[in-house]
């Protein structure tokens, strides 16, 4: 490997792993100007998650959910599009295909292609207003996907109304969409874990990201949303359509987030009531910063934020607030935009020293080239 590669590859690695260390002596420190042990929660989780194999399969499954939340903000970032709607698009397109779900008379198979083929509609459609406003109106993003965000969810509480598309259950006040037919649920992954299983969408989502980054890096439609994320005026002068790409940009992500909620759906939940997680898509957000838009580093990112989540739960009867999992969460953020622009300048610096060393050598040469040539 050339030295450039090297030092091309530690900078791709330095910064997230920066981040993380940063996290983590900084959860240290609040620990101990609070009188805890700095050290004692991080090996909790560690021997919860270890010894408990049922753990195991639960953060796995959690990270198959947040791998496909962060492909959805990566998406957008790529295009230099922030989509925080992610997580209103995803709650609104598992809500809508599961009543779709549980109406259409369509064989198990079949019923199944239908519910995922909804999620991406509607995922891609609410997305769409935000491009639609931006790419007329001009209307930021940032600002429409927010509003969306609290859109998508007043209208998911109107939908699931007794009188519209909800069910009330007998003795509680939750609302569903109804269950849907055994015969729609997506077989999951056996696991040594009694009664628990991996769930059988982390085939796709792994399909998903092996997708992502041929599409970014070998198709013409990768370089061409590459290129106007990069530079939007010096796509225009090669021919690259902005506006056509910002829009079909955050309607792949919105379609990708409709996605997120299939694993829970298919997999394990088979409904959609009131207890279906919300802030998922926030945490892809911070998975798509932390693995700097790379489908092996937001696998990576997705797992790490998938364990402190889920092992956090063990704090608790442990005598630790389990929100320490959560300031950790948000150091992170924090600590990854930091370490990325520490690292960013730093490889910029070494690209300069680099050039300039090179320069100096061809100069060398040059002269040692004239003092051969011209006589003494």
């Amino acid at each position: 490997m050339k030295k450039i590669d090297k030092e091309r590859l530690i900078l791709a690695v330095a910064a997230p792993v920066l981040a993380v260390a940063f996290a983590m002596l900084l959860s240290s420190a609040i620990l101990l100007a609070s009188g805890r042990n700095p050290v004692e929660p991080y090996a909790l989780m560690v021997d919860y998650a270890v010894v408990n194999p049922d753990v195991q399969v639960l953060i796995v499954n959690r990270t198959t959910t947040y791998y496909l939340a962060a492909l959805a903000v990566a998406v957008g970032f790529r295009m230099n599009l922030f989509n925080i709607g992610v997580d209103g698009q995803y709650r609104l397109a598992a809500m809508l295909s599961a009543a779709v779900g549980t109406a259409v008379p369509l064989p198990g198979a079949l019923r199944m292609v239908v519910i995922v083929v909804t999620a991406m509609l509607v995922g891609a459609a609410w997305a769409g207003i935000a491009g639609i406003l931006k790419t007329t109106r001009g209307v930021s993003e940032v600002v429409s996907t927010i509003m969306l965000n609290a859109i998508a969810t007043s209208l998911i509480a109107y939908l699931l109304q007794p009188s519209l598309l909800g069910k009330r259950l007998e003795g509680s006040n939750d609302l569903t969409t109804g269950e849907l037919p055994e015969s729609a649920w997506l077989p999951g992954i056996p696991t040594s874990a009694p009664g628990s299983e991996i769930y059988g969408f982390i085939v796709v989502a792994v399909l998903l990201g092996i997708g992502y980054w041929f599409l970014l890096n070998r198709t013409r439609f990768g370089f061409d949303l590459r290129a106007a994320g990069a530079s939007e005026s010096a796509a225009a002068a090669s021919g690259v359509n902005g506006r056509r790409m910002v829009l079909t940009s955050i309607l792949l992500s919105g379609a990708l987030a409709g996605l997120t909620g299939m694993p829970l759906l298919l997999g394990e939940a088979h409904e959609y009531n009131l207890a279906f997680p919300a802030g998922v898509g926030f945490t892809g957000i911070t998975i798509a910063l932390l693995g700097r838009n790379n489908p092996v580093g937001m696998a990576v990112g997705a797992l790490l934020l998938a364990f402190l989540k889920v092992t956090s739960q063990t704090l608790d009867s442990n005598g630790y607030v389990k929100e320490i999992a959560e300031i950790m969460e948000g150091l992170i953020v924090i600590a990854v935009v930091v370490a990325y622009e520490t690292v960013r300048r730093w490889g910029l610096r070494r690209q300069q020293q680099r050039v300039g060393e090179e320069l100096a050598r061809t100069h060398q040469a040059s002269q040692d080239k004239v003092k051969k040539e011209v006589p003494v």
